[in-house]
């Protein structure tokens, strides 16, 4: 079996959520350089449009398509489907990977920040999954399930919140969340795994990795020094859909850089040397 085969899409249609920016534009980029055909949706349609054109431009054997959606209430979610419908009577791969953050500290964060956050990162991201379950078990097959993927973060893995408290419930609840599905979506012949990336260049986190000099020091405190990449986002990517990640479900894959295994002093540490 050759690389192709492995990793390759050809034919493929996948729809990835928030992928005019950051992490979903790096995936789709993957997904269209691999042969797939990718819909593009977020808030802001204009964007998703402009991106698609630029993937397009580069010559690839896949295509993108962009388009407006929300996934932060129940009508934008029906919208949204009824869109990928116009496009399509099946659908490969779903990547929920639109989502918001909230930060505040501790004695000022608001009720509201709870509703809005949860409802986009993880009542959004089950309700379009749960409304496009007939066009994955359409494409699925025992030998090459649909798959799915929901963006998590490492910081629904560990203690770091750092005043994002929504955000960080929410990711610890998409991871979980995912785990449930991949049991009960098994035997439909649909994968879902979840990712948990560490420090990513976004618009999410530009507040933090606008330039160099800040990319050099988040970097500095990431394990493997450095900030996530586009290959990094790619190469999960192109594992999942293609057929190399067959038969993996239920995993979190921690693009992280080592965040995930970070652990704090030793306190035995002066006693050893």
């Amino acid at each position: 079996m050759d690389i192709n085969t492995l990793f390759g899409l050809e034919g493929k249609v996948a729809l990835v959520t928030g992928g005019a920016t950051g992490i979903g534009r790096m995936a789709a980029e993957a997904l269209v350089r691999a042969g797939a055909t990718v819909l593009l949706a977020s808030r802001k349609g204009e964007a998703c449009e402009a991106v698609a054109k630029e993937l397009n431009a580069m010559g690839a054997s896949g295509k993108a398509v962009g388009f407006a959606g929300d996934v932060g209430t129940e009508e934008g979610v029906d919208a949204l489907v009824s869109t990928v419908q116009q496009y399509t009577d099946r659908l490969d791969i779903l990547m929920n990977n639109a989502g918001i953050t909230w930060g505040a500290p501790l004695g000022d964060f608001p009720f509201k920040a709870w509703e809005k956050v949860m409802n986009v990162n993880v009542a959004g991201l089950f309700d379009l999954t749960q409304k496009l379950l007939p066009m994955l078990r359409a494409a699925g097959t025992v030998d090459d399930p649909a798959r799915v993927v929901n963006v998590g973060s490492v910081m629904g893995e560990r203690e770091m919140g750092d005043g994002a408290y929504s955000y960080s419930a929410s990711k610890a609840a998409v991871i979980h969340l995912s785990k449930i599905l991949a049991k009960e979506l098994a035997g439909d012949a649909i994968t879902v795994n979840s990712l948990a990336p560490g420090p990513f260049v976004s618009r999410m986190t530009a507040f933090a990795t606008h330039d160099e000099g800040m990319r050099s020091k988040v970097g500095d405190d990431v394990p493997l020094k450095r900030v996530g990449r586009d290959e990094d986002i790619a190469g999960c990517m192109l594992f999942l859909c293609g057929r190399g990640g067959a038969y993996v479900t239920g995993a979190v894959i921690p693009v992280s850089g080592g965040i995930n295994v970070m652990s704090g002093p030793n306190i035995f540490e002066q006693a050893l040397h």
